[in-house]
């Protein structure tokens, strides 16, 4: 059985990857898309980086990709 963390990282990639042509995809939007909430996501995001499943850019214009 995969944990609601579990299933939201998922979410969260496959998010990232439905958009390739976008640079890099703001948490925000993610979070709208995919209707959770954008302080969970900081959270698995953060350990999806450390992991080094997606790579997170910051300043303007920034945001993750896989």
């Amino acid at each position: 059985m995969i944990s609601t963390k579990g299933r939201y990282a998922l979410r969260l990639m496959i998010d990232i990857a439905e958009h390739p042509n976008e640079d890099c995809i703001p948490l925000k939007d993610i979070a709208e898309r995919q209707e959770i909430s954008k302080k969970y996501l900081e959270i698995i995001a953060k350990e999806l980086v450390k992991g080094k499943l997606i790579s997170g850019h910051g300043g303007r214009g920034g945001g993750y990709v896989l």
